[in-house]
């Protein structure tokens, strides 16, 4: 892998933390996006982020939420309700990168939403969260899948 294309997928990866970040500050306060975003680039280290990946995962996320749970009810073992804010912040996450951003395999979507959850969620989550991509996978990435078995 070049150095570009290192510092691209580096830089993605951080995008993908402050955006959970923020997803669950979100779902927390109901606090407006633009001031979370606004709050997150003022108090940490974003240059070395990818600002515009960051900037759509934590506004689509957050305005296409109620078609993103639509998603996730039928893979979830629980109610939503029940799920734990990271584990909601995750899944919502992973799954606008499944149904939006079909140029990033659906396994590179599933490790970075397990990654996220290893070090945000509780000591399981991230075998949860696995479960429950995998499964919404199965439908939005259905090509995709029967093509990698």
């Amino acid at each position: 892998m070049s150095q570009t294309l290192q510092a691209t997928y580096a830089a993605k990866r951080k995008a993908r933390r402050f955006a959970v970040q923020g997803i669950y500050e979100w779902q927390m306060s109901h606090n407006p996006v633009h001031q979370i975003e606004a709050r997150t680039r003022a108090e940490n280290a974003m240059h070395k982020v990818d600002l515009s990946y960051y900037h759509e995962l934590l506004t689509q996320v957050v305005e296409n939420h109620e078609a993103l749970d639509a998603l996730l009810i039928p893979v979830l073992d629980r109610e939503i309700s029940a799920l734990d804010g990271v584990e909601l912040a995750t899944l919502r996450l992973g799954a606008y990168e499944l149904k939006e951003h079909l140029e990033i395999p659906y396994r590179v979507v599933l490790d970075e939403a397990i990654e996220l959850a290893k070090h945000f969620g509780g000591a399981d989550s991230h075998k949860y969260i696995n479960g429950v991509l995998d499964r919404l996978a199965q439908s939005l990435r259905e090509a995709e899948k029967q093509q990698a078995k």
